[in-house]
């Protein structure tokens, strides 16, 4: 198999002067890896926002509204504290969004003096683009395996996450 940018970073480093600490080769690699393999699907999903028109800020609102369990509808508070927005922030988005056509703020389900914010067709339609255009490149990435490789991968990655996510919480 040929070399790949992480071989190559870690034959650069391996035994070099300016390191003072153990180094592991295979935990290097695979540490430089994952996050060239992040650095890809962050460019590809800024080409699909690109054409599609949308800010990152924008995909990743519609994102969030279209992944709940009420799909495609929610408060401004709850879509806030999914996104880490203050409430402010949130209203800004959503004015933008709404100005877009993309989202409309409609009556509350429970209580008709709040606000919720719905998606519209205009909305759902981009967000699917940017979906598509988004799977096109994981699924293109993934082709690089087959079937059983990407299940052990999935496996791997998330014994990985599962202590990155315990390490979060403490």
């Amino acid at each position: 198999m040929p070399k790949d940018s992480a071989d190559l970073h870690v034959e650069r480093w391996r035994d070099h002067w300016a390191l003072e600490v153990p180094f592991d080769d295979e935990v290097e690699a695979a540490t430089v890896r994952i996050q060239r393999v992040d650095r890809y699907l962050t460019r590809t999903t800024k080409h699909a926002l690109a054409a599609t028109g949308l800010q990152e800020f924008e995909y990743g609102t519609l994102h969030h509204l279209m992944i709940r369990d009420t799909p495609g509808r929610a408060s401004p508070t709850a879509l806030a504290q999914d996104l880490g927005v203050s409430p402010a922030g949130m209203t800004g988005r959503l004015d933008g969004l709404e100005r877009r056509g993309f989202l409309k703020r409609v009556p509350g389900t429970t209580d008709r003096r709040k606000v919720d914010v719905e998606i519209t067709r205009d909305g759902m339609a981009i967000w699917r683009r940017a979906m598509a255009l988004r799977g096109q490149a994981e699924e293109d990435l993934a082709g690089a395996l087959t079937r059983k490789e990407l299940v052990s991968l999935n496996r791997l990655l998330r014994k990985m996450l599962l202590r990155a996510e315990r390490s979060d919480d403490s």
